[in-house]
This record gives C-alpha cells, structure tokens and sequence, in this order.
C-alpha cells in the first residue's frame, strides 16, 4: 500500500525535498523512500517566509502534486498529513482539523514553541488514538545513529557536547528556529531527564547548558559567525568520540521513519520525548529573558 500524503502550508524547502524523495523526482536513486507519496498540498500564508511560497507551489505543480485551495480540501484526497508550516505557534491551528477528520500527522519542527502547544497537539491526539509526530531530520543522521550504536567502544553515555548553525527569527524566538537541530541531536544521545537549562547568547552564537537529573551536562553550542558546521562530541564511561554530522542523507532518513510510522501507526518518538524538547527551548528562552540564569524545565518532575 502507497499512503497518500498531503502538505500544508509551502514557506519551507522541505515541501520541495521531502516531494522529490516520495516522489522520486530530481534525485538520485539512492534518496528514494517508497511507500508514500505526496499527491496534494496547500501552499497556505506566511509571516516568515512569504516570498518562497510561490516559487515552491509551483515546482510541486510541475511535479504533478495537486494545489488545494484550502487545507481541509485535503480531507478525502490523501491517507496522511505532513504538516510543513515554518512557525511552530501555529501548529495547533493546521494541525487540528485534521485531527479532527482522523487523520494521522508528521509536525515539521519546530514541533511548538510553547510547552503548552506541544501538550494540546499530543493530549488530541492521544484522546483520538492517532498518530501524531514532530522531529527535525538530523535526529536521524547517520552519523548520530552510529554513535547511538557504539556503545561498546563509547560506554553509558556521561555527557553530549553539540554544535551546529542556529540562525534567529522571531517567528520561531530563540532555539526554536534553526537550533531546534543541534538540541535534537543531543537529546537523541542524552535521552530525556534534563531538570535546567542555562542560555547565554550574543549576536555570534549561543551556549546552552542542561544538567539532567543524573548530574550529566548536555550543552548545545549554536553558531552565528564563521564556519557553522553540525558536529558532536560524546563522552562515555569507556572513552569520548567526537563526529562531524553531513546534512547529506538526512531528509531520506527522516523520511523513512515518516513512512514507516504512517503504515503502522507507531512514533519512533515517545511523546515525553517530544514535549521535553519543547520544554528546554521553552526554558532556555526564560533564561535569556532572566539574564541567562538557571531555569527549570517545566516538563521537570
């Protein structure tokens, strides 16, 4: 079976990159995921990115993807929904008339920018029984897979130090935007439990610490001058690695877990996963507002 899958809202690339992996169209072969098919979207409005939203719908009409007039022309079209809009305070309002037809859902990232979006999202669907996820793509980098895989040579895991770009937009305020990545990446490897968070920024970048219940530091370094590169280092009981993560393959293995969570109705993510992201970025953004001191993460018991 093929799931049909809609897009909302087009003010991001990932519209046009995630359609070329499903679709098999403009890259190579081995980008392809199968299984799922975009066959319509909805370009949607735009505070952020209005300008890029034409250009888009037009390259997914050349590729013969349908262009609703509005987002729930998608219901009875389409299996499954991603939704693609680039500012995460409106993901409740795309998200919920599709919620509503019973319709399982991918939230691009950054999944909210509030605690409390993050939790309406997963309380509906849950009360639902339907799917509904968030990520960002380098969760999934095989890089940072590999690295969740040694432990043999690594050992437990006792601290993640992350770099990479963390561009700003008050659309998506503080680590929401681009750093939304780099904190991804370190709590893939940290796993959840993180109690306070610390965010000392200047127009060059940003250094965010977390201390997790535990007493391990996860920091995310995110970088505004010079070179900008993903990067992790990873300090174990047994010995410390540190990787340069490519952006090369990442769309195709996001999409993969995308795929395979349409066909069975299983997040890779637990939902306390999800929503603890949201609430470190939630929390390192009433540390900057504080005079960067310490803050507790509201999802910390």
């Amino acid at each position: 079976m093929t799931i049909r899958i809609g897009l909302v809202d087009c003010d991001t690339s990932h519209v046009v990159a995630f359609t070329q992996r499903l679709n098999h169209l403009d890259v190579g072969e081995d980008q392809w995921v199968d299984g799922a098919m975009v066959v319509a979207a909805y370009p949607g409005t735009s505070e952020m990115s209005p300008e890029r939203i034409p250009g888009f719908t037009r390259q997914l009409r050349e590729y013969g993807v349908t262009i609703v007039e509005a987002a729930t022309d998608l219901i009875g079209q389409v299996d499954a929904v991603m939704i693609e809009t680039l500012q995460g305070s409106l993901h409740v309002e795309r998200a919920r008339p599709f919620l509503e037809a019973g319709l399982p859902l991918f939230v691009d990232k950054p999944f909210a920018c509030s605690v409390a979006d993050a939790r309406t999202l997963l309380t509906e669907a849950a009360e639902r029984g339907l799917l509904l996820w968030s990520s960002s793509s380098l969760r999934f980098a095989p890089e940072v897979q590999a690295l969740q895989a040694s432990t043999d040579e690594i050992g437990a895991v006792t601290g993640v130090s992350v770099h990479g770009p963390a561009s700003l937009d008050p659309g998506n305020p503080g680590l929401f935007h681009y750093g939304v990545h780099g904190v991804q990446v370190m709590y893939q490897l940290m796993g959840r439990g993180c109690e306070t968070v610390r965010l000392i920024s200047n127009a060059d970048g940003d250094v965010a610490v977390g201390q997790w219940s535990d007493g391990r530091f996860g920091v995310f370094r995110g970088l505004r001058r010079g070179a900008s590169p993903y990067g992790v280092t990873v300090y174990g009981e047994k010995g410390v690695t540190a990787t340069a993560v490519s952006t090369t393959d990442i769309y195709r293995e996001l999409l993969k877990r995308i795929v395979a969570a349409f066909h069975s109705g299983k997040a890779p993510l637990a939902p306390a996963d999800m929503l603890e992201v949201v609430a470190f970025q939630e929390a390192a953004l009433h540390s900057l507002e504080q005079g960067s001191r310490e803050v507790r993460l509201a999802t910390a018991t």
